[in-house]
């Protein structure tokens, strides 16, 4: 069974950081590519960061540019979310998703991916 469990998400105070992972099961991250989304309360969802299927291209919203990176440990089947310097802007659950596909931008901008996880909560909060 395909599946993409997220996890470390948690209350973090402002300026901290955590790192979320996106393990796979039932498949090889190794050839998909794989982006972040988030979505806040009341807002639509917005795509935050993306790896290709061989590592490039990426993608950062200009939201996060800066201060999120993504990468990919394919031993390990799971694709990480570095995020440093969090705002309470950043509070959201972050959702990330996996599709065949050998670029990851059009597929982050469009919001289409064949496999979705259940999301993990981060709020940046004093």
């Amino acid at each position: 069974q395909v599946q993409l469990v997220e996890s470390g998400g948690g209350l973090v105070q402002p300026g901290g950081s955590l790192r979320l992972s996106c393990a796979a099961s039932g498949f090889s991250l190794d050839h998909y590519s794989i982006g972040w989304f988030r979505q806040a309360p009341g807002k639509e969802r917005e795509g935050v960061s993306c790896i290709s299927s061989y590592d490039s291209p990426t993608y950062y919203a200009d939201s996060v540019k800066g201060r999120f990176t993504i990468s990919r440990d394919n031993a390990k089947n799971t694709v990480f979310l570095q995020m440093n310097s969090l705002k309470p802007e950043d509070t959201a659950v972050y959702y990330c998703a996996a599709d065949l596909v050998p670029s990851c931008i059009t597929a982050t901008l469009k919001g289409m991916y064949d496999f979705w996880g259940q999301g993990t909560r981060v709020t940046v909060s004093s």
